[in-house]
């Protein structure tokens, strides 16, 4: 190889070099995930919708909301302005009304709070601070300041429960049992 080779050469093989230190000092970063919201819950958020349970075939609840929160991934609702039904064997039915609720998707229970109110297809009415729905015991419990009325009683307490849409209930802490007599007032 004469000097004009070598030179060519180690041109090239400089060149060669100054391209690999190029490319290796200008290779982007990889771009930072955040992470940060990995732990957030996903949610799906809907406006006058409604939520509902099946059993054989057989609607057991319904609550409509003005606004309802669902997360994706455990499948639990938040829901606000409800409006409900719950329906007994029997073809009667409990209308239910309250400002917040919440639903499990793991037990089936529904909570709801806040100006509860509920009328039964045969009259009777019932408030309370909340009601609880135990789906494993098919129970409603109405909790804090509660309060049954029909055309014959009127009781009270703080907690009433009952496995048959109030036609039948129990009354603990402070129970309170009033009969009323034919005509008299309901307050």
């Amino acid at each position: 190889m004469n000097g004009k080779q070598k030179t060519l050469v180690t041109l090239g093989i400089l060149f060669f070099a100054c391209v690999v230190i190029w490319a290796v000092r200008t290779v982007p970063e990889a771009p930072k995930i955040d992470h940060s919201d990995d732990d957030q819950p996903r949610i799906m958020s809907y406006d006058n919708n409604t939520i509902s349970e099946e059993k054989d075939g057989v609607k057991i609840w319904d609550l409509t909301a003005d606004h309802l929160e669902v997360d994706i991934d455990s499948r639990n609702a938040e829901m606000t302005g409800i409006t409900g039904h719950f329906y007994q064997k029997d073809g009667r039915s409990a209308e239910v009304t309250a400002d917040h609720g919440s639903y499990d998707n793991e037990t089936k229970d529904i909570q709801i709070d806040g100006n509860v109110k509920i009328t039964t297809s045969d009259g009777a009415t019932l408030t309370s601070d909340q009601l609880l729905w135990t789906a494993e015991q098919g129970m409603l419990s109405a909790i804090g300041q509660a309060k049954v009325s029909n055309d014959t009683i009127r009781a009270w307490g703080e907690r009433i429960d009952s496995t048959d849409g109030f036609n039948k209930v129990k009354i603990s802490g402070k129970a309170h049992i009033e009969k009323l007599m034919e005509g008299a007032e309901q307050q």
